[in-house]
């Protein structure tokens, strides 16, 4: 790792990034793509040392809304078990009256339940959680240094326990790997038994771009010979690279969600992730 100053913390939606780049090494990762203009090595993680002070500056200044992290780098990264970054942030929230969310794949998350929870308690806290596969075998090659399905769906469970509400990112689905009904069928049921909110799902495939095609190609070469020249000949260059059993795992997902009550739409869950209860924050404080 490495330590830089910044001029800000959050962003005009209120975003936060307190690292840059990442360690636990899932093979399909778009935040290695070149677009996003890093210029130092993925896993030699950016810190960004004064991120404290500047979040306590700006949350002073700005209207009470919802704090998030985790679009560009998992925030739970294994770094933050002794920086802590994170765990002040929450407190910072915590302290301010903010809410917050963060989409993570990490069980690291349980040691700040206590905080979690008293911020769910002033405002709102929803948890998103990343689930590819059902196999914990094969998590532990397509995500290797991170929590196993397994753990996630304990980690959902016990989040429900607690009354914080979860979202689930299904994705990516990576063709001629985990896009079959029976994956798409466990990782589902999970999903209901431990009462998510909503699942996010942006059709059944992945993205390639330079930067993150070659480290996933690379991988496949390592993980599942003879699959990368299966990609090329189909895909070519495209950016877009959907399964071709897509449409029937759409069904199938659309299907559930909808006779469960499971929000299923990018637009609504993001717009439940994005809302802050003003009025219920108001009422709690006279």
């Amino acid at each position: 790792m490495h330590y830089v100053s910044s001029k800000s913390i959050l962003s005009k939606n209120n975003g936060m990034n307190l690292y840059r780049g990442c360690t636990h090494g899932c093979i399909y990762c778009d935040s290695r793509s070149e677009v996003y203009g890093m210029d130092h090595k993925f896993e030699d993680i950016e810190v960004k040392k004064n991120s404290i002070e500047l979040l306590k500056k700006e949350l002073i200044k700005r209207p009470r809304a919802m704090i998030g992290t985790g679009a560009m780098t998992d925030p739970y990264v294994p770094l933050e078990k002794h920086l802590r970054y994170l765990r002040q942030s929450l407190e910072l929230i915590y302290k301010y009256g903010f809410g917050f969310t963060c989409i993570t794949k990490s069980d690291l998350l349980l040691r700040d339940l206590d905080l979690l929870k008293k911020i769910n308690s002033k405002s709102k806290v929803v948890i998103q959680m990343t689930l590819t596969t059902s196999d914990d075998e094969l998590c532990s090659v397509l995500e290797p240094n991170v929590c196993n399905t397994s753990r996630r769906i304990e980690v959902l469970d016990i989040l429900n326990g607690e009354g914080i509400p979860t979202v689930v990112w299904l994705c990516p689905i990576l063709p001629y790997i985990n896009d079959n009904e029976e994956n798409i069928n466990s990782l589902l049921d999970s999903c209901i038994a431990t009462n998510v909110k909503g699942i996010l799902c942006f059709g059944m495939g992945l993205t390639l771009r330079k930067g993150n095609k070659e480290y996933f190609y690379k991988k496949l070469d390592e993980n599942f010979p003879g699959l990368k020249e299966r990609y090329v000949r189909e895909y070519g260059n495209s950016y877009s690279i959907p399964s071709p059993e897509s449409d029937n795992l759409m069904r199938l997902f659309e299907r559930k969600t909808s006779k469960n009550n499971i929000l299923n739409t990018p637009d609504e869950i993001f717009e439940y992730l994005h809302d802050f209860p003003q009025k219920s924050y108001q009422t709690k404080l006279i």
